[in-house]
């Protein structure tokens, strides 16, 4: 059920009024709306009066393309990304991204926005990332046959920028203070297309999110209706917004009649999206304490996480590294190996401790691969195994 794209324009989510063409991608927040302290993101609007409701009557498989008319155009090849298992679990649902060919969701994001870099004619990609972002990027960036550069940071897991590059990636360790002004001058001056963020609050790529959508399409096949609830690990919180959106277009279609309370699972320190909900700003900048979920572990929020929250009748819940830990050994325990901050969707159910009317599905990222220290602890054994050195 592959379609052309039905994606008309770009819109600000300060001001929807505020309408720019689908090209070029707006990657520096909304010209009109943004201010000093807060960037607005841009949006992507569909001819939604074109969509077929048939297309949802498919079953969820890899490649996200079969969900071509409700995304921006898709000219980067696929990698298989999307088709992730429901695992039932402890009285949720997981949906596992850590299925996705580099491990985690941030395929289906960078599916989207490699594919904007070959339709503007861009040279090369550039992100600033720590982790699943950049390995991602740069296996789409190699598919599609473009350069990439990944601006890392020291203190990243080394098989992170391993991983990354694998793919052929120029991987350079980048003070954290610097790491945007570089990127933004490698846009500038490189002509590279930035598939993460430039602003002063989080907006990155229009497209990104589109491409999460997929997963509310999905949920909904694998369920057979929305969910209740949704929990999402978050750091940025354009995987939260994506899914709720999706399930917004679900809503309006008249394909699902009801969208599920969405929530923002952050690391407890630091919150950015916890913050600006409960101070009422549209986004918010916090101190960041010490955290070893890094992928999750950011001060910056955005106007995206709150939306969705907001709107949807959700919470912010706030986990502990404590927390986050035990939900992982929990998941591993089912088979279900997760990076810690992957383990955030579990670890803020059971942190709200709260029932719902239907299903409840926790959203798991990463595998637990990425996670630091992997690899380097050492399990002596002893010189001569017998039978009970086995035994559980």
């Amino acid at each position: 059920m592959n379609g052309s794209s039905l994606a008309r324009r770009q819109r600000s989510l300060g001001d929807r009024s505020a309408e720019f063409p689908l090209f070029p991608p707006l990657t520096r927040g909304c010209p009109r709306t943004s201010t000093d302290e807060i960037a607005y993101p841009l949006d992507v609007d569909y001819d939604y009066d074109q969509v077929d409701p048939a297309l949802f009557a498919q079953e969820p498989g890899p490649d996200i393309a079969r969900w071509s008319p409700l995304l921006p155009p898709l000219e980067a090849p696929t990698l298989g990304e999307g088709g992730t298992p429901l695992v039932e679990f402890d009285g949720v649902h997981v949906k596992d991204e850590s299925r996705n060919p580099t491990w985690s969701h941030k395929d289906r994001l960078n599916r989207v926005t490699v594919s904007a870099a070959l339709a503007a004619g861009a040279p090369g990609i550039v992100v600033a990332s720590s982790g699943n972002h950049g390995a991602s990027a740069a296996a789409y960036a190699a598919r599609a046959g473009l350069p990439a550069i990944v601006l890392s940071s020291a203190t990243s897991p080394p098989a992170v920028q391993s991983f990354a590059r694998s793919y052929g990636a120029k991987v350079v360790s980048v003070p954290i203070e610097a790491r945007w002004p570089l990127l933004r001058e490698v846009v500038d001056r490189l002509g590279y297309h930035p598939v993460s963020n430039q602003t002063v609050t989080h907006t990155g790529h229009p497209f990104g999110p589109e491409g999460y959508k997929t997963i509310a399409y999905e949920l909904f096949r694998q369920l057979g209706r929305a969910p209740a609830a949704v929990f999402a690990p978050t750091g940025y919180a354009e995987l939260l917004y994506g899914v709720w959106k999706g399930f917004t277009e679900l809503r309006r279609l008249g394909v699902a009649g009801t969208v599920p309370r969405m929530y923002s699972c952050e690391t407890a320190a630091g919150g950015p999206h916890a913050r600006a909900l409960s101070t009422g700003a549209p986004a918010a900048i916090v101190e960041l304490g010490r955290s070893d979920a890094y992928g999750i572990a950011g001060p910056v929020g955005g106007h995206r996480g709150v939306l969705a929250v907001r709107d949807s009748g959700g919470e912010a819940v706030l986990v502990t590294d404590e927390e986050l830990r035990a939900a992982q050994r929990d998941l591993a325990g089912q088979g279900m190996w997760q990076e810690l901050s992957g383990a955030a969707g579990v670890a803020g159910h059971r942190r709200l401790g709260r029932d719902f009317d239907g299903p409840v599905v926790c959203i798991a990222t990463s595998s637990g691969f990425k996670d630091v220290g992997v690899g380097s602890e050492s399990f002596p054994a002893p010189p001569a195994p017998t039978l009970d050195d086995l035994l559980p």
